[in-house]
Order: C-alpha cells, then sequence, then structure tokens
C-alpha cells in the first residue's frame, strides 16, 4: 500500500470515558452483544450518529474508534442493511468503519462474507458517490473516506466476495475508457485481445439496455474518477489559500493509483487508462506540486506513482522487460509523435524527420515546440 504521512499517535480512551460516551449509551440500548432486550432498529439512529458524531467531529478517530469498539458494524450497521434503508448517512457510516478496521489491522470483511446479499447493492451506490459532484450532496472530505475505503476493496482481491465487485471495475472491457486511436493501437500490439474484445462487444449487444448501461458504467468508472480528480486539481490555486480537504483527496487519490499500478492483477489493464489519461502530466504542471508547504507529500507521492508507471514489466505477461524491449518502446513513442507532427503540423517539418536520438529529451522538444 502506498506510504502516507506519519500518522500521530492515537491514544486509547480510557473505560470511564468510554462508558460516558453518548455512543456507548446508545450501543447499550440498541446493539451491545451483552444487552438481552434491544430496542427495534430504528435507522434514524445511524443518521444521528452519522450527523452528531462523526460529521461534527469532523471525521475524529477518537470516535470512530468508539463506534468500532462498540461492534457498530457488525451488530447494527450491517445486520440490518438492505436497499430499502440505504442513505447516504448509512452508506458513509459503513465506509467509516471498515476503514477503521483496516487503521486498527483487524478483520475487516468477515461480517460481509456472512451476510453477502446486499454487498453488490452497497458497491455500486459507493461508486456512485465516488462520482459525484463535490458541491453536491457529497462533501470532498466524504470522497476522501470514500477513496480510502476503495483503495482497501482494490487491496483485497483475495476475498472472493470483493473480487467478484471489483474485477468488474479493472478487466479489459475498462479499456472502454480509451480514445479510439488508443485503443485500436493497443489491440494491434496484441493481436489475440482484437479477439477477446470483438467478443466483448457481441456479448454486449445480447444484453437488455438496462444492464448494458451498468456495464458500461462500470467500465468506465476509474476513467471518470481521474477525469473528477483532474478538476479538483486544477482548482487548487498557486499562492491563494487552499481548503486541506482538497489537498487531502489529491493526496488520497494518488495513493490509489500508485496501489492500483503496484499491483500486477490490476496493472496489466489499468496501467494503459492511466498513461491514455497523462495524469502525470497534468500532476507535474498542476498549481498543487508547486505550493511547497501544501504540496510536500503529494509530489513525493507522485514521484512515487511515477516509478510504478514505468516500472519495467510488461503489462500482459508480468515479464521483466530487457534493456532492448525498453528502448523500442522508447524509440516507438518518440516515432509515434514525428509522425503526429508530420501529419499534422507542416513547421514541425524538420522535427518529423530527425534522428530519435537527437529529438528524445525535454530540452530539444521544448525548442522544437516552443515556438507553436
Amino acid at each position: 500500500m502506498a506510504a502516507a504521512a506519519q500518522p500521530k499517535k492515537i491514544v486509547a480512551p480510557t473505560v470511564s470515558q468510554i462508558n460516558a460516551e453518548f455512543v456507548t449509551q446508545l450501543a447499550c440500548k440498541y446493539w451491545a452483544p451483552h444487552i438481552k432486550k434491544k430496542s427495534p432498529f430504528d435507522i434514524k439512529v445511524i443518521e444521528d450518529i452519522y450527523e452528531k458524531e462523526i460529521v461534527k467531529s469532523r471525521f475524529a478517530i477518537r470516535k470512530i474508534m468508539l463506534l468500532e469498539f462498540s461492534q457498530y458494524l457488525e451488530n447494527y450497521l450491517w445486520m440490518n442493511y438492505s436497499p430499502e434503508v440505504s442513505s447516504k448517512a448509512y452508506l458513509m457510516s459503513i465506509c467509516c468503519m471498515v476503514n477503521e478496521k483496516f487503521r486498527e489491522n483487524v478483520p475487516a470483511w468477515e461480517i460481509f462474507k456472512k451476510k453477502p446479499d446486499h454487498f453488490p447493492f452497497f458497491f455500486k451506490h459507493i461508486l456512485k458517490a465516488a462520482l459525484a459532484e463535490t458541491d453536491g450532496e457529497f462533501s470532498l472530505h466524504e470522497q476522501t473516506v470514500l477513496l480510502l475505503f476503495l483503495d482497501h476493496c482494490f487491496n483485497s482481491l483475495e476475498v472472493d466476495l470483493i473480487r467478484s465487485q471489483v474485477q468488474q471495475l479493472i478487466s479489459l472491457p475498462m479499456w472502454m475508457g480509451l480514445q479510439p486511436a488508443r485503443l485500436e493501437l493497443e489491440l494491434k500490439k496484441t493481436p489475440k485481445l482484437r479477439k477477446f474484445w470483438n467478443l466483448i462487444k457481441k456479448n454486449d449487444e445480447k444484453m437488455d439496455p438496462e444492464a448494458r448501461e451498468q456495464a458500461y458504467q462500470e467500465r468506465r468508472f476509474l476513467s471518470q474518477l481521474i477525469q473528477k480528480f483532474i478538476s479538483v486539481l486544477k482548482s487548487v490555486p498557486l499562492s491563494e489559500p487552499v481548503t486541506m480537504d482538497k489537498v487531502h483527496y489529491c493526496e488520497r487519490f494518488i495513493e490509489l493509483m500508485i496501489d492500483l499500478e503496484a499491483l500486477l492483477p490490476t496493472r496489466r489493464w489499468f496501467n494503459t487508462i492511466l498513461d491514455d489519461s497523462h495524469l502525470l502530466v497534468h500532476c507535474y504542471l498542476s498549481n498543487l506540486v508547486h505550493r511547497e508547504e501544501d504540496g510536500h507529500l503529494f509530489s513525493q507521492l507522485l514521484d512515487m506513482l511515477k516509478f510504478y508507471t514505468g516500472f519495467e514489466i510488461n503489462d500482459q505477461t508480468g515479464n521483466a522487460l530487457t534493456e532492448n524491449e525498453m528502448t523500442t518502446i522508447h524509440y516507438d513513442r518518440i516515432t509515434s509523435l514525428q509522425r503526429a507532427a508530420f501529419a499534422h503540423f507542416p513547421e514541425l517539418y524538420d522535427f518529423a524527420l530527425s534522428n530519435v536520438a537527437e529529438v528524445d529529451t525535454r530540452e530539444s522538444l521544448v525548442k522544437l515546440f516552443g515556438p507553436l
């Protein structure tokens, strides 16, 4: 998992502090395992806890730790979850509790495996919420919580329940998010993929419109999430004050990208999507990376992402690339640029006909493209 800033030491609450908490009183009434006569399920309890304990405290770890200690997720949230009672507060509460379990390094998915029926519905709503407008129903802080939850999902592919949902986002069909010319280039490079691609299109035609639309949304999820991130990144000013919610969202997003690149099962198809989005270019040209204090961690994470995107392995086979293969990839990229320049920019005629070794540095490209 991607490295982050050194976390502050969290002091565990004492027994007397726990007993005095509002959450503990609610737990004793509604879900504590040692209480025999519990009050019936009330959705308002979840709404109140989320608004008054979690949001009001700005997602304070101490508050969420108390909820986890009371077995809120196991004995109340997931036990009573269904599409009929699903709400923003319900979704966010579950995500907060799962994130806390990962923070405490305790098993997080056991309760979902015991009651898996509604997990697909829940997961689809998480994806929808992660793409929501930042000034809409979900705040940027809340969407940062969702990013962390998704990161945990991508890092839990060994769990069948999680893998069955996540693999729909990171398989070959996700190349629907590529530009048409890039898609054609990738299929041409690996001929056997074209056969699979044609089969995917044929199966799509057999789907009913609603199922096909749902499949398309899942396949384009990561491409759309990248575009959403870029819009948030572009809203960060160079020198004016910036909210730390934006900074933290950007940092958490890059951590997610690092994890997707570092895992071979997710990298296989995602690396091409990431390259096609020019994410690294957008990041290195952003204002945030030039903010010395606020952008320090972001810059470190960005360098780590750059390292993983350029890792010398074949995305399809997972085999290490030789020096000659890396050189061939480099030359192919430059000559592809030269062909595009020759076709569309007559003023770059000299560049298009130059030897690759003469034009493959930043300095030479800036000199040649500068006058445009």
